[in-house]
């Protein structure tokens, strides 16, 4: 008796894993929602979330744009610290220059202001001290010569003084405008009405036609 047929005897498994596998990568498994159209409500919620990266960037911009202002404004003070102190430690060394200068330009006036008051005042006692009623007659010429020694040496100093202190001077008189060499010639009078032009024409034209009318008689009685 034959025996019974078996069909997986005949059965190639390798060639059925290759189709297998040949048919698995030409034809993908579809995942299902991969090529669908979103939905309203995805579409909303992608916005949502793009709306609010926004506002976030937006947000970090603006914290952004204080930081740069508030360094600005740092840079501007620095700027100014450092113009300011350059330009006030000039001023100030320059200003204890001629301060100092002045000081002692001053120190020394007002000393040699002292000074010349005390030799003023001695000047002022020894004129004082004159006293031409007692002079004798036979000491008249010592007296006189004293006193002018005394005056001589107060006007010397009086001089000495004026070429130190201006102020001795006296305010300064202004110079009278100096009088016009040559008075103005009178306006030309302008005539007031038409017959006053009239005697005006007449009086500078009567010579001319006088002139005229002696021609004509001149010539008549030719």
């Amino acid at each position: 008796m034959a025996a019974e047929f078996d069909a997986s005897e005949f059965v190639d498994d390798d060639f059925h894993t290759a189709r297998k596998t040949a048919a698995t990568v030409a034809s993908p498994v579809n995942v299902p929602g991969d090529h669908r159209a979103p939905s309203r409500e995805e579409v909303d919620s992608k916005v949502g979330e793009m709306q609010q990266k926004l506002a976030e960037l937006k947000r970090a911009q603006q914290e952004l744009e204080r930081e740069r202002a508030s360094l600005e404004e740092i840079r501007r003070r620095q700027n100014e610290f450092t113009t300011g102190r350059q330009e006030m430690l000039e001023n100030v060394t320059r200003g204890i220059g001629l301060l100092e200068e002045a000081e002692f330009a001053a120190r020394r006036d007002a000393e040699q202001m002292a000074k010349t008051l005390a030799e003023f005042r001695d000047a002022l006692a020894k004129i004082q001290s004159i006293h031409e009623e007692s002079w004798a007659r036979d000491n008249l010429n010592v007296e006189l010569s004293r006193a002018n020694t005394i005056i001589e040496n107060a006007r010397m100093e009086w001089n000495s003084a004026r070429l130190k202190f201006h102020i001795l001077d006296g305010p300064r008189t202004v110079d009278a405008p100096a009088p016009h060499s040559a008075e103005a010639p009178a306006a030309f009078p302008k005539p007031q009405s038409y017959a006053e032009l009239c005697k005006m024409g007449l009086a500078l034209t009567w010579p001319i036609a006088l002139t005229g009318l002696a021609i004509f008689v001149v010539l008549l009685l030719r």
